[in-house]
């Protein structure tokens, strides 16, 4: 059976041109793969912990070797079980709207949480960094209100490229990406791209399923 995480990023819910895609691509993919089991995580409505306190001292504890404290022990336990969705899923689904260039703040405290060393990547002086996600596909939904395709757009992206390296560093090599473009240029052009975005979708869906 496959499992299918999917990382909704997007507090516009049923506005969202990111999770309409994703959920076109996620429904055909299920269509195809009947026995496919969609966990959904939205970023909007965990209790993400901040990073301080006991799970920092728990870090730099790990990363000395010194054994952690009860404290530090159930804060690290609690971001192991967040991490720990990443490996037990086969296709990794993230929506991702555009944020300042960006992606949004509560993907990236996510992924601060859980990029963690010997949680999603290892270090040894043999090998260096190498990310422990194997034999993962991600895909990848973005949505930008502006025409991103655009001759020198591209400078000014610092949402595509941060999600393909963090992904690379963690392990996930094989990631594939659907773009809505220009969802602020009115209802007509926005309609026209989500059409087109769909039809991508469904072609990838059953191309990996």
């Amino acid at each position: 059976m496959t499992t299918l995480l999917h990382i909704e990023c997007s507090p516009r819910k049923q506005r969202s041109a990111s999770l309409e895609i994703a959920r076109q691509f996620i429904q055909r993919y299920q269509q195809n793969a009947p026995d496919t089991h969609v966990v959904t995580l939205d970023v909007w409505a965990l209790d993400l912990p901040e990073f301080d306190g006991p799970v920092m001292d728990a870090k730099y504890a790990g990363l000395s070797g010194v054994a952690l404290s009860d404290e530090q022990r159930v804060a690290w336990t609690a971001l192991k079980a967040l991490a720990a969705q990443l490996h037990q899923a086969d296709v990794l689904v993230f929506s991702v709207p555009l944020w300042n260039f960006a992606i949004p703040y509560k993907l990236k405290h996510f992924i601060d949480v859980v990029s963690q060393k010997d949680v999603l990547f290892e270090f040894s002086p043999e090998h260096g960094l190498r990310g422990l996600l194997h034999n993962k596909t991600a895909v990848n939904v973005y949505a930008r209100g502006m025409d991103f395709s655009a001759p020198g757009a591209q400078a000014m992206d610092f949402q595509k490229p941060y999600l393909d390296a963090w992904l690379g560093f963690i392990g996930v090599t094989d990631v594939h990406t659907l773009s809505v473009e220009k969802t602020l240029l009115g209802p007509e052009v926005d309609q026209t791209s989500r059409q087109q975005s769909t039809a991508h979708a469904l072609a990838l869906a059953d191309r990996l399923a």
